[in-house]
């Protein structure tokens, strides 16, 4: 099978992020593979362990990108790509990331390709489905589990607390969502073996395209962190009273009511 696995770097929600002037400071933030991205890395591997065949992680980024890419192949991938548009686009959006990957695989013999269900960054969770409308390829999002035998697929996806059983055939694009696995850690084996393994490097022009082709059709207006939140009030006395306290309250101060 050929395997693709369509991989973001984002930076680690759970560590500290500073904003100036509506933008991330790069310099403090710590970037990590986009986490909903390792479902779909360790779904590739474990398809490629059944099937047999070849997984390569896919990424549009900058050269930076290229940690993220080592930390996949260390996973178990085999070969990675990085679509660097460092010296080519000052600004993307989702538009421009599919444009790129619509080139990339526009040659390319594909089986599946899996990505994660959103980024947490943006959390449009747009680039798989987009994609896959231009490559004229069925897909399923927010997939929980997946069994392929022979070209016929079957899938159970995450539909709002509940489940919803699909059938499809290959090719396909699947977005992962969580429950689908468990990640796993890369070893210090597949950290060393990873140095060795191939990743290659194109630009637009590679693709044959030029900055007009891939100009983002949105604009970032402004970012900003939500505002801190506010300590807590805790309402004694009895409850009649309570209760007039907190009408009031929400008049005056929350206005609400």
């Amino acid at each position: 099978m050929n395997i693709y696995v369509l991989l973001k770097r984002t930076f680690d929600t759970e560590e500290k992020i500073a904003v100036n002037s509506g933008r991330i400071e790069d310099d403090g933030a710590e970037y990590i593979i986009n986490p909903y991205d390792e479902y779909a890395v360790e779904e590739a591997i474990n398809l490629r362990d059944e099937h047999g065949g070849e997984v390569t992680v896919v990424t549009v980024g900058e050269e930076e990108s290229e940690k993220q890419l080592r930390t996949a192949l260390a996973m178990g991938a085999d070969k990675a790509v990085l679509i660097n548009t460092e010296d080519d686009l000052e600004e993307g959006d989702q538009f421009t990331t599919v444009k790129i990957l619509e080139a990339f695989f526009e040659d390319r013999e594909v089986d599946i390709i899996l990505a994660g269900n959103v980024a947490i960054d943006e959390a449009s969770g747009q680039v798989g489905p987009r994609l896959a409308e231009r490559l004229n390829m069925p897909y399923v999002t927010t997939i929980t589990s997946i069994d392929v035998d022979g070209d016929t697929v079957n899938i159970e996806r995450d539909v709002e607390g509940d489940v919803e059983k699909v059938e499809t055939t290959l090719p396909l694009l699947v977005t992962c969502q969580q429950g689908l696995n468990e990640p796993r850690y890369p070893s210090l084996p597949g950290i060393m073996k990873a140095k060795k393994k191939p990743l290659d490097e194109l630009e637009i022009d590679d693709l044959d395209l030029d900055e007009d082709d891939v100009e983002p059709k949105t604009r970032t207006m402004e970012i900003f962190l939500p505002p801190e939140k506010q300590a807590g009030k805790v309402l004694e006395g009895e409850i009649d009273d309570q209760v007039k306290e907190l009408v009031s309250l929400l008049k005056t101060e929350s206005k609400v009511l």
